[in-house]
């Protein structure tokens, strides 16, 4: 049937190619499709994959080389930041960086920290300063404001007083004046070029001491105005010209309304204890001072907008150890796209002791507590009212065993300053205040802070604890705390367990510490 329908048919012959003997090696250029503009970009940087995730090697290359390949990639990766040079420094390693010493921004287009003053853009002449006043590696709060300010950034700072806040706005601060013309009899009627606004006498002077300290390398000029001194006496000294101003809000705008000073040509503003300053009912008088400032050289309103780096713009630095609403609306309002920048809590180095007691228990422990301090230690006792400070102090040296000096603002600024100065200088070593030292000043080698009464709000306790645990140093911080400061209960136990401290059984138990103030329990 299959010859009938499809006839013979002959199988096909199998033919297999041989190769050929004769191979041509030599090619024309014109058959090379790839030359020329041709070429595509990405043959030109081949991917080169890690085999193995860097555990494989490559057939047919040195398995010695490869491994000396991966070995040195690994070794760049694990090298810590501080023995890499400022260029070599990875994104990652700047997030390491600031993890370290527990800085953290809020803002746009941020510089980098500094890592040391050697890499810092200040002028040689404030190196030096910087090196003969014996900084020798910058605090945090310093590493990150400083190149803040000399890109003429706002700056709002939260950090605990005793962080180095005051040369993190004194440097650059002395590098922006260095950039302006001389201060002579032509322009010095115009009033100062910088001005530095503190809560407190205490606060300004020693704000003045520490500027003053680095401005001298410079010739440049500081006065401090505040009230405890003839205002009459701080108007000749201001009509003969200075650089910088250091004061307090009521006294500046004393001086403001008499005429002894104008601010025409102040462009650079810092408010140090700016929440304090709040609290004190200042708002006002910080606002009148912001008013009286030129305006014509405020940064753009728009961030996008780049800053001429020749021109003159109006810088403000804003510190605080919290920030309330107040602050806030003030920044909105003066600041110009401001960079927050917070460092970690110095509360961390206090020990802090809170003991449950009855009012009439708190003399015989006080006594108990500065008996064991000795006579190399030295502590700070807060109170709350002027009263209770002349009782303590009385009876303090009716038992003829303790050196003791008292400090309110019912006494003098001069009975004030004697009072302070034999205290750092060891004269005493127990000093009884109110909260006039509750911020601010900084107070070396102190080893113990007794709240023999506990204040109103926690801010004021954080502040007062804050005089001890400074510049890496530990303290102890000791709380009396009596039935009658429920209100403080809640917000007392929420700081203590945030900074991991021992909260007494009677505080934990009761049930003003279990509810906000003000808060209805479900």
């Amino acid at each position: 049937m299959k010859e009938q329908y499809l006839g013979t048919t002959k199988p096909k012959k199998r033919i297999i190619m041989k190769p050929s003997k004769k191979v041509r090696f030599d090619w024309e250029n014109t058959e090379d499709t790839s030359s020329g503009d041709m070429i595509n970009a990405l043959y030109q940087n081949p991917h080169e994959a890690q085999l193995l995730f860097g555990r494989g090697f490559r057939a047919g290359i040195d398995r010695r080389e490869q491994k000396k390949k991966v070995a040195s990639k690994h070794d760049e990766v694990d090298k810590h930041w501080s023995e890499k040079k400022l260029e070599e420094m990875s994104g990652r390693d700047w997030r390491i960086f600031k993890e370290d010493f527990n800085i953290s921004y809020k803002g746009s287009k941020i510089p980098h920290p500094l890592r040391s003053w050697e890499e810092s853009k200040l002028s040689p002449e404030l190196l030096k300063a910087v090196e003969r006043a014996d900084y020798k590696e910058p605090k945090p709060i310093q590493m990150a404001a400083i190149p803040l300010g000399l890109e003429q950034r706002d700056v709002i700072g939260i950090a605990d007083t005793g962080t180095g806040k005051t040369m993190a706005f004194v440097l650059p601060m002395l590098s922006y004046i260095s950039r302006l013309p001389p201060m002579k009899e032509e322009n010095q009627s115009e009033g100062p070029y910088a001005l530095v606004l503190a809560p407190t006498r205490e606060l300004a002077k020693q704000i003045k001491e520490e500027t003053a300290k680095f401005a001298r390398y410079l010739g440049f000029k500081v006065i401090s105005i505040a009230g405890g001194e003839s205002i009459e006496k701080q108007a000749l000294k201001l009509s003969q010209g200075c650089e910088i101003v250091i004061a307090t809000p009521g006294r500046l705008i004393d001086c403001l309304e008499r005429r002894y000073v104008v601010l025409n040509q102040c462009n650079y503003l810092v408010l140090d204890e700016a929440d304090h300053m709040i609290d004190l009912g200042f708002e006002p008088q910080v606002a009148q001072v912001l008013n009286a400032m030129p305006s014509s050289n405020l940064k753009p309103e728009n961030e996008d907008e780049e800053l001429e780096e020749k021109k003159i713009y109006r810088t403000t630095y804003m510190f605080s150890a919290t920030m309330c609403p107040v602050l806030e609306r003030l920044a909105r309002k003066y600041l110009r796209n401001p960079v927050a920048v917070t460092v970690g809590k110095s509360t961390k180095l206090v020990t802090q002791q809170v003991i449950m007691i009855k009012e009439t228990e708190k003399f015989s422990k006080l006594k108990k507590l500065i008996d064991e301090l000795g006579d190399d230690k030295s502590a700070i006792v807060f109170v709350n009212t002027k009263i209770k400070v002349d009782y303590i102090v009385k009876n303090l040296e009716k038992l003829g065993k303790f050196r003791v000096t008292t400090l309110h603002a019912g006494k003098s600024q001069e009975q004030r300053d004697v009072s302070l100065e034999g205290f750092i200088q060891k004269r005493f070593n127990v000093l009884v205040t109110t909260d006039v030292l509750g911020r601010g000043l900084d107070i070396r080698d102190l080893a113990h802070v007794i709240n023999y009464d506990m204040p109103n709000t926690i801010d004021t306790y954080t502040h007062r604890i804050g005089r001890t645990g400074r510049a890496g140093k530990s303290g102890v911080a000791t709380t009396f705390l009596t039935l009658e400061d429920k209100d403080v209960f809640y917000g007392l136990r929420q700081k203590l367990l945030e900074c991991k401290s021992t909260v007494p059984p009677e505080l934990a138990r009761h049930e003003a510490s279990k509810f906000k103030p003000g808060t209805v329990p479900n």
